[in-house]
């Protein structure tokens, strides 16, 4: 026997140093599996040398693989176990384990295929990440991302997922606008005050933004100022120009326009209103002065009753005294047309002093012995023209039957006679008549018998 050990076939020839080749080896007979020899616990090998009998399995699997099976160092335990591996036995137990290992297999791949690889936007800020979530809404709360009505969810949170889907989320941010001068406040998904122009739709060419256009907006949001450009037509001293304006007010595009306001000028809206597009201005020169005027005023008339005097008589007690007050007025002319006065302010000069004036109350009597029955009427007519607040041209008589003053008086009038009432006067001109007869009227006398 050979201490040389058998190998599988290669396919390299292999040449040995110590033979000669001129004439060829005869094949050797190759060994059967039944052919191989038993031998002793602990003796392997053609050497006899006792020796480990533990055999890597990888070398035994390959001696079997190359036709070997009763190879030097394992062939015995190559054998053994392919003996038993054709037992029915084993058949029965390796049933069990080939269906465990196809579950957990599938259990395997199902797993893998509930992953998913999903980029998510945040912001402005892309991640890639893997999640088991099926969809937007169930993915934004495993990766604890808020957001409210005004955020931007793309694609709709309801949305189911798959992988290499793209997820986006854009917040909102508050912007307190005053755009030509309305204010509002609007909100945005847009980082910039440029983004936001164009996401609003604001026509921002010529325009007055009250802060710089690449300002970042955060998620407090900002205040923004803007200022369209706007036509306005301005007309001043006959002539008409037109400008393209961001002013803030009237009274700016005016100044732009090259028109300059003195002193009282004004213009035809207020100079502090907002100027909005295709408005015409008119400037209005204005020229005024002040003027003073004094002015009455009135008196007013108290009147009480007095039960000295028969009714129908009127005594002034004070003659009243009008005021007066002194008035300032605003005199103006616009474009050279004079305008209506304004007042300005009203200052008392001297306060009015009110009237006095006492009414009888006592009754008249119904007659005058002696002097009932006579024509007083014909007298009257005579001497007044029947007026009861008759005065002759020396101011000396008054009233229908023109009295003195002394002789009214002596009679029990008061005050003047003209200021008392016919029935009274004629109460006292028949006492007079009682006491002097017709002689107090020496040219109408005769007409009381008439």
């Amino acid at each position: 026997m050979s201490n040389v050990k058998s190998s599988p076939p290669s396919p390299y020839e292999t040449y040995d140093t110590h033979r000669t080749y001129d004439t060829p080896e005869p094949p050797r007979p190759r060994p059967q599996p039944h052919d191989a020899e038993t031998r002793p616990y602990g003796v392997h090998g053609d050497t006899g040398v006792p020796g480990d009998t533990y055999r890597p399995a990888y070398e035994a699997g390959a001696d079997t693989e190359a036709g070997s099976p009763a190879g030097p160092g394992g062939s015995r335990q190559a054998v053994r176990r392919r003996r038993a591996a054709d037992r029915p036995g084993s058949l029965r137990r390796l049933v069990p384990q080939a269906l465990v290992v196809a579950f957990l297999a599938g259990g395997t791949s199902a797993f893998v295929a509930k992953d998913k690889a999903i980029e998510l936007t945040v912001d402005g800020k892309p991640r890639t990440l893997h999640t088991f979530a099926d969809d937007v809404a169930e993915l934004l709360a495993d990766e604890g991302v808020a957001f409210g009505t005004h955020d931007v969810v793309a694609p709709a949170p309801g949305t189911a997922l798959t992988s290499g889907d793209e997820v986006a989320v854009l917040y909102g941010r508050p912007v307190r606008l005053t755009l030509d001068g309305h204010r509002r406040e609007v909100w945005t998904t847009a980082r910039t005050v440029d983004g936001a122009l164009q996401q609003l739709g604001v026509r921002a060419e010529g325009a007055y933004v009250s802060t710089s256009r690449s300002q970042r907006i955060g998620r407090a949001g900002l205040e923004l100022d803007v200022r369209t450009e706007r036509t306005v037509t301005v007309m001043a001293d006959g002539r008409t120009r037109t400008v393209r304006t961001n002013a803030a007010t009237v009274g700016e595009a005016v100044a732009e326009a090259g028109v300059t306001l003195r002193e009282q000028d004004t213009t035809s809206v207020p100079p502090t209103s907002f100027p909005r597009d295709g408005q015409t201005v008119t400037v209005l020169r204005v020229t005024g002065s002040t003027e003073v005027r004094e002015e009455p005023i009135p008196f007013r008339v108290h009147r009480t009753e007095n039960p000295s005097l028969f009714q129908g008589t009127e005594v002034v007690e004070r003659a009243g005294r009008p005021g007066t007050r002194r008035v300032t007025y605003a005199l103006r002319t616009v474009n050279g047309v004079a305008q209506r006065p304004r007042l300005m302010r009203t200052e008392v000069v001297r306060e009015p002093q009110d009237r006095i004036v006492k009414v009888g109350t006592k009754r008249l009597p119904t007659s005058v012995a002696g002097a009932d029955g006579l024509n007083w009427a014909a007298l009257a007519a005579c001497e007044s023209g029947g007026r009861p607040n008759a005065v002759d041209p020396s101011g000396t008589y008054g009233g229908l039957y023109q009295f003195d003053t002394h002789t009214w008086q002596s009679l029990g009038g008061r005050g003047r006679p003209q200021d008392a009432s016919a029935a009274e006067q004629t109460m006292r001109a028949k006492k007079l008549y009682a006491q002097r007869g017709a002689s107090p009227w020496p040219h109408c006398g005769a007409r009381l018998r008439g």
